[in-house]
């Protein structure tokens, strides 16, 4: 019998559709992986079995019916604890909203819901997305399957984990600064941000407003092009106002060649303080595998790149400000008991309810938003914002994707970056695309050699061109299929492999 952490998304899909297997028993496959696993990693802050085994019975009496089953059928799936899921609580890994019950479900969980897949749960996550290791998680840390005495990046480590220990084929995350792509990268496993608008933010908790994207995790870039398909297949959300119609189906030109086509790297980056030999290496070899398929690669210019943690360190807690400033202990969330005023109540609310980066990062956006600061900071920031969006849009008149590191190193021990701008040095490959509103994808290129650890690479590309992001990422899955020399790792984390989850 095969174990289910075997079986990629399409072919979880193929199978249930043509009855090899049914969802019940992916969805109890994938329940016993996590009762197996769970303890070493936790993933997870709360499972859904019931949710799971409901719809799993739902998709069976569908296919029993003879009714068109979705591209998802019975894939097992998990959500980052700020996406809204009737049935389970949202809680931003935060005391502030520990007991919060969902009213309702966000668009693209349901999306995830209406192609099929199997809700499994809710994933850990650094507090309200503060973070790069989910250690500001307020329940519990989150371990990396590959070595569970490092962090698995963040803000989305849950999510990324839960997808590279095997317990789940498929995860969404949200991509603030990076929170898809690093933990990806540290994870091992594919991971997407999309384009800006390209989905529906509607019931995800914000962090920052203009930066805020969700996307999908997944063992397999076809995987993570299925999900893409159920995301934004249904066009535009009337329920967010950034939400734009993608008429694509981005599995149309997944194994295109890249013959012919053009690669853009950016010298400056590959020479940054901080980038390891170990993933100049790999990147080095990502870029021979795409030559060898045939890419031309050119370099390329981001004059104001170096700025963008800068930039990115005033809008996005100046955002952050001001879309947790609901959280006041009156409406919902923790309230603190004993207060004699209102004052008192909102004020000791938020203090006892917040970990420390989220009071950090709100002290810092109020500080950024008062008045005789605003001028010498934000205008900046949002100048220095412009020039970056132009610098892609003239880098992409030279080339069609652009290959840099997902991250500077690989995955760290837990406790050994405690100063929080080093920690916010995580993201330094990946926050300049959210400050452009562009998509990128975090591909895995095997193990380090110095490390043993999982390497990756980044594409990013122009807006609204995720579909060809998606064509590079799987010739360069290609490429590490076939033994390149990146040394290809395997799609579990060998301690988790085969552990549960038998079909």
């Amino acid at each position: 019998m095969a174990n289910f952490d075997e079986l990629s998304a399409a072919q979880i899909a193929a199978g249930v559709t043509a009855g090899d297997f049914s969802a019940t028993e992916l969805a109890k496959a994938s329940l016993d992986a996590l009762d197996q696993r769970e303890p070493q990693v936790q993933a997870f802050l709360q499972t859904s079995a019931d949710l799971a085994l409901a719809a799993a019975e739902a998709t069976d009496q569908k296919r029993a019916a003879g009714e068109e089953l979705g591209p998802l059928a019975g894939v097992p799936v998990a959500f980052k604890d700020n996406m809204h899921l009737v049935g389970t609580r949202t809680t931003c890994a935060s005391r502030m909203l520990e007991n919060y019950d969902s009213t309702f479900t966000a668009t693209c969980v349901q999306r995830m819901l209406d192609a099929g897949a199997t809700p499994m749960g809710k994933a850990n996550m650094d507090e309200f997305a503060f973070g790069s290791s989910t250690e500001s998680s307020a329940f519990h840390r989150t371990n990396n399957p590959w070595d569970t005495d490092r962090v698995p990046g963040g803000s989305s480590g849950g999510s990324a984990a839960a997808v590279a220990s095997g317990e789940v084929t498929l995860s969404l995350g949200s991509d603030t600064g990076g929170s898809i792509r690093q933990p990806a990268s540290l994870c091992g496993v594919v991971g997407m941000k999309p384009t800006y608008g390209a989905v529906s933010r509607y019931g995800v908790v914000a962090f920052g407003s203009s930066l805020d994207q969700v996307g999908p995790f997944g063992r397999r870039v076809e995987d993570v092009a299925l999900a893409m398909n159920a995301l934004v297949g249904s066009g535009r959300d009337p329920y967010d106002s950034t939400s734009q119609d993608c008429p694509v189906d981005f599995l149309e030109h997944l194994d295109d060649p890249i013959e012919g086509r053009i690669v853009g790297i950016v010298p400056q980056l590959m020479e940054v303080e901080g980038l390891t030999d170990e993933v100049k290496a790999a990147i080095a070899g990502a870029r021979k595998v795409l030559e060898d398929q045939g890419a031309k690669v050119v370099e390329v210019d981001l004059p104001n790149i170096a700025s963008a943690i800068a930039a990115y360190y005033v809008i996005a807690p100046c955002e952050a400000f001001s879309n947790l400033a609901r959280f006041d202990g009156v409406r919902y969330g923790y309230q603190e008991e004993g207060c004699s005023t209102l004052a008192e109540q909102t004020s000791l609310s938020r203090a006892h309810g917040f970990g420390e980066e989220a009071k950090r990062r709100q002290m810092l956006g109020a500080y950024l938003l008062s008045s005789g600061t605003y001028d010498k900071y934000y205008y900046p920031a949002q100048q220095v914002r412009t020039l970056i969006t132009q610098d892609y849009v003239n880098a992409y008149k030279q080339c069609d994707v652009i290959l840099m590191p997902a991250a500077p190193r690989t995955a760290f021990k837990f406790g050994e970056i405690s100063d929080p701008t080093q920690m916010y040095a995580s993201d330094m490959f990946t926050i300049s695309n959210n400050i452009a509103g562009n998509g990128g994808i975090s591909v895995p290129l095997g193990l380090g050699k110095d490390s043993g650890l999982p390497v990756s690479a980044q594409l990013q590309g122009p807006a609204f061109k995720d579909r060809s992001l998606l064509t590079f990422a799987r010739a360069i899955e290609r490429g590490v299929d076939a033994g390149s020399g990146l040394g290809k790792g395997a799609p579990v984390a060998p301690d988790f492999a085969g552990r549960g989850g038998e079909l």
